[in-house]
């Protein structure tokens, strides 16, 4: 198969038909690697939103138990990217997604800012430090793809092109982006975990990696002490050699899912869907005293 055989593929598919096809075949075989890179940095973006951090931090969920938080969103959110929303995992998928977000007094608004991470972080992540850019099919179907998960999550006013969401997104982060101390401690979390998945010594070094791919308005609203401009000129040179590496290897051959990726550890014997992700937190914000059933 030649380098560009699977992009030439794409080009021949409906963005808009086929949006969720195209979407797998990017993430699971063109950007497995930079995909899971940027969702991770999707993820720091929505905590520096005060309202989503603290309540993050007051479920205690990705401080706590921050491991699984992170396996468990990796997995559902692959497992309709691989089986599809219609599949019955994919609509258990759905399922458990929802359950997790209802039980909390989460607002539509914060509900579409995240979804539109989903969409805008991995594409201008995948433009900067990619083995290719993101052809205008991908970046429709990307934009596709998210909009019927907001719609099966039960989102209003949810963004029609990559355009309005990238426009949702830095208006949102423009108006809201702000110091949180418990998104703070959400944050630091996240960073210590992603320096556990390197052996100790190492931990440093990840930790000032991963500030120097930060922007500027996200360490601020962390109030992280930014990296010196030499640190992040040579953590984004390395970052994006690795890309201009990966343009010269043959083409990924079998796809790679979210739960062959080593950072992924809290189910070394497997998992069910249903069993995957959160149970509503008695006392925290918006979650009533008693959690309610399971729904599976």
């Amino acid at each position: 198969m030649k380098r560009y055989a699977r992009l030439e593929q794409i080009r021949r598919m409906d963005p808009h038909a086929e949006a969720s096809e195209i979407y797998r075949l990017t993430s699971v075989h063109e950007f497995p690697w930079d995909l899971a890179r940027a969702l991770e940095l999707a993820l720091f973006r929505t905590y520096a939103v005060p309202g989503i951090g603290r309540l993050l931090a007051e479920t205690a969920e990705l401080t706590d138990r921050t491991q699984k938080r992170y396996d468990d969103t990796a997995l559902l959110l692959d497992t309709v990217v691989e089986h599809g929303f219609d599949s019955g995992e994919g609509r258990t998928a759905i399922r458990r997604i929802n359950a997790m977000h209802r039980g909390y007094d989460i607002s539509n608004a914060d509900m579409r800012y995240v979804l539109c991470t989903f969409v805008v972080v991995p594409r201008r992540w995948i433009d900067a430090y990619g083995w290719r850019r993101l052809s205008q099919h991908e970046i429709v179907a990307s934009a596709v793809h998210y909009r019927t998960l907001g719609q099966r999550m039960g989102i209003e006013d949810i963004p029609e092109t990559y355009e309005e969401f990238e426009a949702c997104l830095d208006a949102y982060e423009e108006a809201h982006f702000g110091w949180d101390a418990g998104a703070r401690r959400v944050s630091d979390a996240t960073l210590d975990l992603m320096a556990s998945w390197y052996p100790r010594p190492l931990g440093p070094l990840l930790r000032a990696s991963t500030l120097a791919l930060l922007d500027e308005p996200l360490l601020r609203a962390f109030r992280y002490e930014p990296p010196g401009p030499v640190t992040r000129a040579l953590v984004r040179r390395a970052v994006r050699a690795r890309g201009r590496l990966v343009r010269l290897l043959p083409p990924r051959r079998t796809p790679h899912h979210a739960r062959q990726n080593r950072e992924i550890k809290g189910y070394p014997n497997g998992y069910r869907v249903a069993d995957l992700g959160t149970w509503p937190v008695p006392g925290a914000r918006g979650c009533p005293a008693s959690p309610g059933p399971r729904v599976d």
